[in-house]
């Protein structure tokens, strides 16, 4: 498998699990998943993406995914730096999915276009256990099997 295609499924597998997890804790909250695509949208279109209907909620959609490639690419690039990242695949999958969440909610949600919202320990939480699990470790799981 070459490096663009490991990079394609780490992503699609990462991107999946993940957007199924938080769309799951919507549901179960009795949210709509069309607002939740659509708030995924507002990072790069603000507020509006609200008011946008199911073409919001899909561009929300093809954000997460284009996200989910960018942070399966990056983890790929820097396998071929450090080859560590590919031999312990669990330890370093599960440290990533942490950098990932600290970046995204500490540093790009913050600068982007969404609504603000006040800090909450709880969602926090939960999305960086989900992370752990559903991001840094399958992108890194995928990119360790067929980088050996």
């Amino acid at each position: 498998m070459t490096g663009l295609e490991t990079i394609a499924l780490a992503g699609l597998v990462a991107g999946t699990l993940d957007i199924t997890a938080t769309s799951t804790l919507f549901a179960l909250q009795g949210l709509s998943l069309e607002r939740l695509w659509q708030g995924i949208a507002s990072g790069a279109l603000g507020g509006s993406a609200f008011h946008g209907g199911k073409k919001t909620a899909a561009a929300g959609l093809l954000f997460h995914f284009a996200i989910a490639f960018t942070v399966a690419a990056v983890y790929y690039g820097l396998s071929r730096l450090w080859p560590v990242l590919v031999e312990s695949p669990f330890v370093w999958g599960t440290v990533y999915g942490a950098a990932v969440h600290v970046v995204m909610s500490r540093i790009v949600l913050p600068l982007s276009a969404a609504p603000k919202r006040v800090f909450s320990a709880k969602a926090f939480l939960i999305q960086l256990a989900i992370h752990l699990c559903f991001v840094g470790l399958p992108v890194a799981l995928v990119v360790s099997h067929f980088s050996r």
